[in-house]
């Protein structure tokens, strides 16, 4: 059985799921407008709409991977539901702050490795 851990867990194995397939149809997106781009089927300024895709992709990915909803932690709310757990609202103020600062850095982190990415993304395809 699942539980609720504040700043550490607050989806189950559902939620989980939803995040991981979220983050592959967003960098199938990613990869379907670069590709295009490599073809030339569209102009290049079209890799800027890669952007929002490879963040979305990256926050559902470190999502499932840490087991923490963004949106949860920021509406002070939990799903353990597909886990065997349970669902609800968080009460605690610590808790609360706890998953809001783990919110902050999940989004963060995709910010950077969206960064990253799109920056050697640019780079590789001025060298080909």
């Amino acid at each position: 059985m699942a539980e609720y851990q504040p700043g550490v867990c607050n989806i189950g194995a559902n939620q989980r799921r939803a995040r991981r397939l979220s983050a592959i149809g967003s960098f199938a997106v990613a990869a379907g407008i670069v590709f295009a781009v490599a073809v030339g089927a569209v102009p290049d300024l079209s890799l800027w709409a890669t952007i929002p895709f490879v963040f979305g992709g990256y926050v559902g990915a470190f999502q499932d991977y840490f087991r923490f909803c963004v949106a949860f932690g920021a509406l002070a709310r939990y799903d353990l539901s597909g886990s065997g757990g349970e669902s609800g609202r968080v009460d605690a103020s610590e808790a609360v702050r706890a998953d809001r600062r783990q919110a902050a850095k999940i989004l963060l982190l995709a910010a950077a490795a969206t960064v990253v990415t799109s920056g050697l993304g640019a780079v590789l395809l001025r060298l080909v």
